[in-house]
């Protein structure tokens, strides 16, 4: 089913800005509504298209239903979940969880509601010494209390039964890098000195963000119910990265790396999560055959390139 009014979570950030910008261009979505606590930084509102209409609104707040009703919304893009680290990660995992239950229950009720996109991350594997080598969608997906990620996907897995009428579609991105990404790991690569864990060299697995909104814009505008993982071609070793970024590695003890990277951080703090700790240490590789095959995509950068997309990027801005 073609879109006609959609709505898309997390609209501040870079991606659920760059996707509501993508949408608005489209000639057969008559509105594009976007959602989200903060208005859009400058750097996204530059590029953010004047047919996208803000919403400041919590998506814990009741009254997102209401919004939904009155426009007419008939496919929601939930790209709002964050990574729930530093000193607001309990408010953040909040907004994680409650807002998309509240999201959800949203939808449920509405009658106009006919797709719903979610943007998910290949964190909901976890990372551990027993991993496989690659993730597939039929593997069980990581528990316990730092993994809001599964407990998200567990509640949409909930919405799909109860409304078997609307196509659901779940994403599981690998971590972004590439020009304009602002996430912990994209600051842990601009660290001076870069800690890493004694006798562990992960793999790890990149997207870059243009290929993210791409899937998510196919994943709103086609019907591709489903879960799909979703990550660049190959991958490199973090010793690899290091040096494609000019840094130096300090390898110490996993316990030790977030006090060592608060030590030798630069202007921008490292909050890291336990996802990005287990990530440091034993990398993840997901297997993305389902996305080039069932979904139709084919991402345009491969881990390395996302990577020195990232480190032009980084050069670019140490110039000025």
């Amino acid at each position: 089913m073609a879109p006609n009014v959609v709505l898309v979570t997390g609209v501040a950030d870079q991606l659920g800005g760059s996707l509501a910008d993508r949408l608005a261009a489209e000639p057969g979505i008559e509105r594009v509504l976007g959602v989200d606590t903060r208005p859009p930084s400058a750097a996204v509102s530059s590029r953010l298209s004047a047919r996208v209409e803000y919403v400041p609104l919590d998506i814990r707040d009741p009254r997102i239903g209401r919004v939904i009703d009155s426009a007419r919304v008939d496919t929601v893009v939930h790209a709002a979940p964050r990574v729930s680290a530093g000193p607001l990660r309990g408010v953040i995992k909040e907004r994680n969880v409650i807002g998309t239950m509240q999201l959800l229950a949203a939808c449920q009720r509405s009658t106009q509601v006919r797709k719903l996109v979610v943007k998910s991350t290949a964190e909901v594997y976890g990372a551990s010494a027993t991993a496989p080598a690659v993730f597939t969608e039929q593997d069980p997906v990581a528990g316990g209390r730092d993994h809001e990620p599964a407990e998200i996907e567990a509640y949409v897995r909930g919405f799909a039964r109860r409304r078997p009428d609307v196509t659901t579609t779940t994403v599981r991105l690998a971590e972004l890098i590439g020009r304009g990404v602002d996430t912990a790991l994209a600051r842990y690569f601009r660290l001076p000195v870069v800690p890493t864990v004694l006798g562990f060299d992960a793999r790890v697995q990149l997207l870059h963000p243009q290929d993210a909104v791409d899937v998510l814009e196919r994943a709103a505008t086609s019907d591709l119910p489903g879960v799909f993982n979703v990550g660049g071609d190959g991958v490199i070793l973090l010793s690899q990265a290091i040096r494609r970024a000019g840094r130096m590695p300090l390898p110490m003890l996993r316990a030790a790396i977030p006090a060592a990277a608060r030590l030798v951080r630069g202007a921008a703090p490292v909050h890291f999560s336990p996802d990005l700790s287990r990530l440091l240490n034993y990398g993840r590789v997901i297997d993305t055959t389902r996305l080039k095959t069932t979904f139709g995509l084919t991402p345009k950068w491969s881990t390395a390139d996302a990577f020195d997309d990232y480190v032009r990027n980084s050069q670019e801005e140490a110039s000025k």
